[in-house]
């Protein structure tokens, strides 16, 4: 059979590690996918790079269209991002005929239920594999290793920029400014990092990922979202003191009301094995009613890690481009037909555990006044530690670990707290998951 003809949208860090790994694996890869796969044409504004990067092996042009748009062309891979010319390029090379791979984990969180009823319409793929957590196949997992089951969760520690910065908060005692710098200086953190340290970039990869654990439609925009920019290094010292480590974690969940979607600073305990993924690594913790917990471990950013999650992709479209369309994997698992309108949960109606920083007057009836408030909001106690003052201060934190309640709950319960004239305005609020 006939090499299948890709051509690439994009040759900066991903787009260069897959044309370095499918020409390194070439024969390795033909023999996986019954068929040659070659890098025929790529786009990118700078051409002189392109054409140094790709050796004179593949036409380099500067106009994304001349790909999209060229009928020799059967696959479009999409390594250009955010929301604007790639989705163009996208639905016009679907438009086109030609089947897409992509990276672009923003474009399918909120254009995605567009993209994948107009690639369904036209009987093409949409795969995007290296979207969530990089090299790890975590998308493979949930649409096809896990079919048998009822996904009952997800917890993904799925932005590698903030696991970074919490694991040297943790290791070193340092304050978030001071440690966004150090990642910034050794390039885990962009100039701008607001899309990584404020949750956005794990809240779109969650998205993808509870669309096709709990087939409903891509939601990103119902997503709630908090990162760690508030996030204090006394908080992480406390945490570990209580037995907890912090991660921003991505969490979906079915319950019997609807759908949890969020992603914030999380307390897991430290015996878990997804508490212990430092650096700049991802983990993807996976509940399924027949297998149990599973857990999905690697590198989840680079060139060559995404680039295998590419080139995955390319394989899996080589293998089926022929199949009947009835029978290929469905985008997002389930059958278009059969997708489910269980809502997603606001975060007021989200049923957590909580931990609490009060400071408070150092004098009698402080605690007492505290945990009255906390039982008429039914909320009960888990744990407490109380600090003792510095020599000469008269104040002092209280941290309290809580059992599950609905966030509403919490709201109005640290609403009464804080009103009391013996506990300072402002209470560090963190939830909490067992994960057990």
């Amino acid at each position: 059979m006939k090499p299948i003809k890709v051509g690439l949208l994009g040759i900066g860090t991903v787009g260069s590690g897959t044309f370095n790994v499918l020409k390194r694996n070439q024969e390795e890869i033909t023999r996986r996918a019954g068929r040659g796969i070659e890098i025929a044409m790529v786009a990118d504004l700078n051409t002189e790079r392109a054409r140094e990067l790709t050796n004179g092996e593949a036409e380099v042009v500067s106009d994304a269209n001349l790909v999209v748009n060229n009928p020799e062309i059967d696959i479009v891979v999409e390594l250009i991002g955010g929301y604007g010319i790639a989705k163009d390029l996208v639905l016009k090379a679907i438009a086109n005929g030609k089947h897409v791979v992509t990276a672009n984990k923003a474009l399918l969180a909120v254009h995605g239920t567009e993209i994948f009823k107009a690639a369904q319409e036209k009987n093409v793929m949409v795969a995007f594999e290296a979207a969530v957590a990089g090299g790890i196949p975590i998308i493979k997992a949930l649409r096809e290793g896990l079919t048998a089951n009822r996904i009952q969760w997800i917890a993904g520690i799925i932005n590698g920029t903030t696991n970074f910065i919490l694991s040297e908060m943790r290791d070193k005692g340092l304050d978030f400014d001071v440690v966004l710098k150090q990642a910034q200086a050794l390039g885990y953190a962009e100039a701008d990092p607001t899309f990584d340290i404020e949750g956005i970039d794990a809240a779109h990869k969650a998205t993808l990922m509870a669309s096709i654990a709990f087939g409903i439609p891509v939601q990103f925009d119902k997503a709630y979202v908090e990162g760690i920019t508030k996030l204090q290094g006394i908080d992480i010292q406390y945490a570990e003191q209580l037995g907890y480590r912090i991660k921003l974690l991505g969490i979906a969940r079915r319950t019997p009301m609807g759908i949890e979607l969020r992603v914030h600073p999380t307390l897991i305990p430290a015996k878990r094995l997804i508490a212990n993924v430092e650096g700049a690594m991802n983990a993807v913790l996976v509940h399924g009613d027949a297998v149990g917990a599973t857990l999905y471990y690697g590198k989840g950013a680079g060139a060559e890690p995404t680039a295998s999650a590419v080139i995955a992709d390319l394989v899996d479209i080589a293998r089926l481009a022929t199949a009947d369309p009835e029978h290929r994997v469905p985008h997002l698992a389930f059958q278009p037909d059969a997708m489910s309108d269980l809502p997603i949960l606001p975060i007021a109606e989200v049923t957590s555990s909580y931990y609490l920083r009060l400071n408070v007057a150092d004098r009698p009836g402080v605690l007492a006044d505290v945990t009255r408030i906390l039982a008429d909001a039914g909320i009960s106690i888990d744990a407490m530690l109380q600090k003792e003052p510095a020599e000469g201060e008269t104040r002092t934190d209280i941290i309290l670990l809580t059992h599950q309640t609905q966030e509403k709950n919490i709201d109005a319960a640290i609403a009464r707290i804080e009103s009391l004239q013996t506990v300072a305005s402002g209470i560090t609020r963190i939830r909490l998951e067992e994960l057990g």
